[in-house]
């Protein structure tokens, strides 16, 4: 698998067409980082010339801020903002929403101004461009998908169409859940909820939203965030449905029913 580093490049004098933000879950998860891997064939196959940050990429800052330490936040935003303005970065594109809204909403504010996109909406393009094609929709033809709009996708940046279009190619059966686009619930991750225990209640939010994932008939669980799916997968297993129910990114999907 061929991924170049920022660092490689610029030795080389050369620069991507745009940068890979791999994110904290995409580096370190191992489930997030099939959903890395994944979206690496899928540049490879379409030929966009990208880098990584590779050691040189550190977190956004995003669960720091949210969690309420400000100061932390602000150190590794300003690190981060040093290393891509060293490179000359203008375009980025991240698979994990949490990164991007904080890459593309919170960093200009320190300096940091870039071209974000979600790795949902460049999939739609390069649909839209005839770049990604499948034959007859590929292996999930006629299957029953679910998507689970993330909140930083969805409600903070508004983009509801694109992993909904993306979805769309693969010939499925797309079935919406009563709660979903600005109704949407909330996976219980975001926060930073992802890296503590919920409050006492009446019952965890993930699990809450793995019925309204599990009430569509859905086989297959679409997500666009690592967080989700974290939340989405435990929700599953709480069920005892992993055999029956998949839960998946976007860039998995498309990369499976390419063969790739």
């Amino acid at each position: 698998m061929t991924v170049p580093t920022m660092a490689e490049m610029a030795a080389k004098g050369e620069s991507p067409e745009i940068l890979f933000w791999v994110g904290c879950a995409g580096s370190f998860d191992d489930r997030a980082k099939r959903v890395t891997k994944a979206f690496v064939k899928i540049l490879n196959a379409v030929n966009i010339k990208f880098a990584v940050l590779g050691t040189e990429e550190a977190c956004t800052g995003d669960p720091a801020r949210r969690a309420g330490n400000e100061f932390l936040f602000q150190m590794q935003a300003m690190s981060n903002i040093q290393i891509l303005n060293g490179y000359g970065i203008k375009k980025i594109v991240t698979a994990c929403p949490h990164c991007f809204n904080t890459l593309k909403n919170e960093y200009p504010e320190l300096g940091g101004n870039y071209e974000v996109i979600h790795h949902a909406t460049l999939l739609q393009q390069l649909i839209n461009d005839g770049k990604i094609k499948l034959k007859d929709g590929g292996v999930f033809k006629g299957k029953k998908i679910t998507y689970h709009d993330s909140c930083y996708l969805g409600r903070a940046n508004d983009i509801y169409e694109a992993p909904r279009e993306v979805l769309q190619i693969l010939d499925a059966d797309l079935v919406e859940m009563k709660r979903c686009r600005s109704t949407g619930l909330c996976c219980g991750a975001g926060g930073a909820q992802m890296f503590k225990e919920p409050e006492n209640g009446n019952k965890d939010i993930n699990v809450m939203r793995t019925e309204d994932a599990l009430a569509t008939g859905a086989t297959t669980v679409a997500v666009a965030c690592p967080f989700c799916m974290t939340m989405i997968t435990d929700g599953v297993k709480n069920k005892e449905k992993e055999a029956e129910v998949k839960v998946k990114d976007l860039a998995e999907l498309i990369a499976e029913a390419q063969g790739l």
